[in-house]
């Protein structure tokens, strides 16, 4: 269908009330022209509402995946066309407290380049708002797969809250001596029983400076990633199910469904089985570890 001159295809749009993407698909009869993108639209459709952070980047990853054959020029297009495009959230709260006086660390963190699993992990403390009141939740990731080996959520901040994820990180992974174990330098974890059970496992402890959260980049970049696609989207009604639906979040879509641009646009889970498929799988976990 051409436009009159005096017409652009944009203002013929706004005058009939439709969208350029619905002008488009429409002949000069009135009729709806056949759309060749029908079928990719609706997988586009259906990835947009399952994981409503991806960009086009993992848009077309996770089509990749599927079976399809699409660049990123035209799944950007159909996006586009179709308001798929994501929308930036606003930022959330730190919750880290350095004014103490218990021990800290240098930060180890930043030199070392990472060749395998179970050489650091990074930990953090973020809040998660119920209908009435706040609770806490602890992480420990492995810096190199992305993966969520520990986690905890409590409706206290407390030194108990960092020791359990940290213990359920350790019981999973059992690493070998020499692991760096990052974090800020909260008084969580500072504490004397937190870096007391880290020395017993031949860990070695580093911390960022004073007023530096990006030096814990990875675990930031985590916990956006989870407000955004989990917290952000529900209203939990206790502590309860909270814990069940961010345990299922971490466990069962991040770590074994979530696509990961720095790993290739894998899940951190497969990414470890493809490690250890390659015989570059340095830790001494458990078979269930990976499973």
């Amino acid at each position: 269908m051409k436009a009159d001159r005096g017409l652009t295809v944009t203002r013929m749009a706004k005058l009939g009330g439709v969208s350029r993407a619905s002008f488009y698909r429409f002949n000069g009869n009135g009729h709806a022209k056949p759309d060749t993108d029908m079928d990719l639209r609706d997988a586009i459709q259906r990835t947009a509402l399952e994981w409503p952070a991806y960009g086009r980047p993992r848009i077309t990853a996770a089509l990749r995946r599927q079976g399809w054959k699409v660049n990123p020029k035209r799944v950007y297009r159909l996006m586009r066309e179709d308001n798929l495009l994501c929308v930036r959230r606003r930022k959330f709260v730190v919750t880290t407290d350095s004014d103490h006086s218990r021990q800290v660390y240098s930060n180890l963190a930043g030199q070392m380049e990472l060749t395998g699993i179970n050489q650091l992990w990074v930990a953090d403390i973020t809040y998660i708002r119920l209908e009435t009141e706040f609770v806490y939740l602890a992480v420990v990731i492995d810096a190199f797969s992305r993966r969520v080996i520990g986690w905890a959520l409590d409706r206290t901040i407390e030194d108990d809250l960092t020791l359990a994820a940290l213990r359920m990180a350790l019981e999973l992974r059992r690493p070998p001596a020499g692991l760096v174990h990052h974090s800020d330098r909260g008084s969580q974890y500072a504490s004397g029983d937190y870096t007391d059970l880290l020395k017993a496992h031949g860990c070695e402890i580093s911390m960022s400076h004073k007023a530096s959260p990006w030096e814990n980049a990875a675990c930031e970049s985590f916990l956006k990633s989870l407000k955004y696609e989990e917290v952000y989207r529900n209203e939990y009604r206790d502590l309860e199910e909270a814990r069940r639906w961010i345990g299922r979040f971490l466990e069962q879509i991040y770590n074994r469904e979530r696509l990961h641009s720095a790993l290739g646009y894998r899940p951190p889970l497969e990414f470890e089985q493809s490690l250890l498929v390659a015989g570059l799988h340095p830790g001494r976990e458990d078979s269930h570890a990976v499973s």
